[in-house]
């Protein structure tokens, strides 16, 4: 029996292997969680420092504020402008108009025919 007992021995391992290897385990386990925390550490300077980061978000996103804003201004002053086109345009058309009616003027070339309705007639429309 001490051949059986024996080889039982010879299975398993020494005292000092076994805390040898949980050292080598937890080493491992160490080693892993300081890579971890220097790659949070990584990955939270690029998200507060970095390219593309809050801070950098926040202040293009208050430019495209001012842009806005500034592109709502000039649009409304366009619209401004072209009103005032519009008018000048439509504004001489208007004066030819009045001056045609209530001043009987004409324009160069053109014929002018006045027609004289009989006094009667005139009184017709105002009863």
């Amino acid at each position: 029996m001490r051949g059986g007992a024996s080889a039982a021995g010879a299975i398993r391992p020494a005292p000092g292997r076994r805390q040898g290897a949980l050292r080598g385990s937890r080493d491992i386990v160490r080693w892993l969680i300081a890579i971890l925390v220097v790659l949070i550490l990584v990955l939270q300077y690029r998200l507060w420092v970095g390219d593309g980061s809050l801070a950098e978000v926040y202040h293009l996103k208050q430019q495209i504020d001012a842009q806005k804003a500034a592109l709502k201004r000039l649009r409304k002053r366009n619209k401004a402008l072209q009103a005032e086109v519009d008018d000048l345009r439509d504004g001489l058309e208007a004066v030819e108009e009045r001056a045609r009616s209530e001043l009987g003027m004409i324009k160069e070339g053109e014929v002018f025919y006045q027609v004289i309705e009989p006094p009667g007639k005139a009184d017709h429309g105002g009863r």
